[in-house]
């Protein structure tokens, strides 16, 4: 506690509660989320293991020893070190990059920021446990299949499309004060 100009009491907030680690709740029930939804899967599903869900979205077991769309799966191994270092220095850039944040003027930055580590962390303890990411939503039109997702990956996505409204609202700003 401290003192304001009267004498009266009043609360000094650490800085932390006041960056956009505010926001790390929402990563920490990104990770909580997808990690419960990956265990279950493997518990209940065989590898291919396929339910059909609606005429386009199926829950499927998959494997992904690459990045987004498999990129590099087939590498032989070395990409699992790697992705998972690229995985650790993203994820520690993005908490400092929060910190730095104001987390009430910059709340949808550090929304975005705190989903995208949530699902960078969540790929990350896969890629570490197995040396590959489950995933297991799987989308289809028809015969054509898209790459299969998960949690993590679906966090990420919308982690990225907040950081792209941010970034455009930033720019309506810019131009509207010149």
């Amino acid at each position: 506690m401290s003192t304001d100009v009267r004498g009266s009491a009043i609360a000094v907030r650490p800085a932390a509660l006041a960056s956009g680690w505010r926001w790390l709740p929402v990563s920490l029930a990104v990770i909580l989320l997808d990690q419960l939804s990956k265990g279950w899967i493997e518990r209940h599903y065989a590898l291919y293991e396929t339910t059909p869900l609606l005429p386009v979205l199926d829950i499927t077991r998959l494997h992904n020893a690459g990045a987004a769309f498999s990129f590099l799966a087939g590498a032989g191994g070395w990409q699992r070190w790697a992705f998972a270092v690229l995985a650790l220095a993203v994820s520690i850039g993005i908490l400092v990059w929060l910190r730095s944040l104001a987390a009430r003027t910059q709340a949808v930055l550090a929304a975005g920021l705190a989903l995208v580590l949530g699902g960078a962390v969540g790929n990350l303890l896969d890629r570490i446990e197995h040396g590959y990411v489950v995933d297991f939503i799987h989308a289809h039109w028809g015969a054509a299949y898209f790459p299969a997702f998960n949690v993590a990956d679906a966090a990420i996505t919308v982690g990225a499309g907040l950081l792209l409204l941010d970034a455009w609202q930033e720019w309506r700003r810019e131009r509207r004060t010149s």
